[in-house]
């Protein structure tokens, strides 16, 4: 569904995007990371059509952003960060002068515009001024513009910005509702939303394309080992948590043991493998073996946060690296 290949966007002598190849199957929802500056709008200016590359090419749904500029805006509702609303213009009043600049036919305007209301929950301010509204219901009209049209690809800019944990959670649900007939890229800087919302991420930093994969598969890849959190029942003051503590680390395969909490008679400890040992099936004999209840036993992945955090900094490394041996 899109595209890109070798993109490259230079302003001056500042390299925004620097030559980055990604594709996104349809009915994917892909988040778009990277820090401040990495070059995240810039790409979705590109893709948008709002801005040509310098190099490389893009393209949406088979029709390519600088040759078919025209075809590629009709496949994409797009949110940008600020939402490109018309204060002076009341809710109903601006979607129907939207739906009328994309193309709906008269005919099919009354119930696109009742359907957006409701998908987006702002059927209760269908009648007010957008100037009035609050930040967080003027998002909601800004997405509400951009699914109005019902197009083939959207691409959200921030999405949850100023809502309410309530909202958030409304939108969230309303992009899962949407994945599989539309296809999204959500650029967002809360990693939570793209734990929840996304099957694959696309991080980015100083231009550059540093990873892409699936969530879990990011995690597994940095740990490089196996990690799985181990509840082990204490209720009657046996086993205490010295003897499991010294009992996992003798299990063969284990490098590292970790009491993470006591709560409600029971004792929670974070076990690490070494690199390429899964443990979880000796670990699990070994509190049996000991006559205590093994109340869980699941595998932990790092966070979103963690991976984000990792990726970059090696990434920054890299890039100071080759700066100092140019400089040399």
């Amino acid at each position: 569904m899109i595209k890109v290949e070798g993109l490259t966007k230079r302003y001056a002598r500042t390299v925004a995007v620097d030559n980055i190849s990604f594709e996104v199957e349809k009915g994917q929802i892909v988040g778009f990371l990277g820090p401040n500056g990495a070059g995240k709008t810039t790409t979705m200016r590109v893709l948008t059509c709002f801005l040509p590359p310098t190099a490389g090419s893009a393209s949406v749904a088979g029709f390519d952003v600088l040759e078919h500029p025209l075809e590629v805006k009709k496949r994409i509702g797009y949110l940008p960060e600020t939402p490109p609303l018309y204060p002076e213009m009341e809710v109903t009043e601006y979607l129907r002068f939207v739906g009328k600049l994309k193309g709906i036919p008269s005919g099919d305007i009354g119930r696109r515009v009742d359907d957006v209301l409701g998908r987006c929950a702002i059927g209760d301010v269908r009648n007010k001024l957008i100037g009035k509204l609050s930040k967080g219901y003027r998002q909601r009209v800004g997405l509400a513009q951009a699914i109005i049209h019902n197009p083939d690809v959207l691409v959200l800019d921030e999405p949850t910005s100023g809502l309410d944990p309530k909202q958030i959670i409304e939108i969230r649900e309303l992009l899962k509702s949407l994945a599989g007939e539309h296809t999204i890229i959500l650029s967002t800087h809360i990693l939570s939303e793209v734990e929840h919302s996304c099957e694959h991420v696309i991080i980015i930093n100083q231009g550059k394309l540093v990873a892409i994969d699936s969530v879990a598969n990011l995690t597994n890849r940095l740990r490089g080992a196996e990690a799985v959190a181990v509840v082990v029942d204490s209720d009657g003051g046996r086993p205490n948590a010295s003897d499991v503590q010294q009992r996992l680390e003798q299990v063969p395969g284990v490098s590292r043991v970790v009491m993470k909490d006591t709560r409600d008679s029971r004792l929670c400890f974070e076990v690490e493998s070494l690199q390429g040992r899964q443990v979880r099936a000796d670990v699990a004999r070994s509190v049996v073996n000991a006559g205590w209840a093994l109340n869980e036993l699941r595998p932990v992945g790092l966070s979103l946060e963690d991976v984000f955090l990792q990726l970059t900094a090696a990434e920054q490394t890299e890039a100071q690296k080759v700066q100092e041996g140019a400089s040399k």
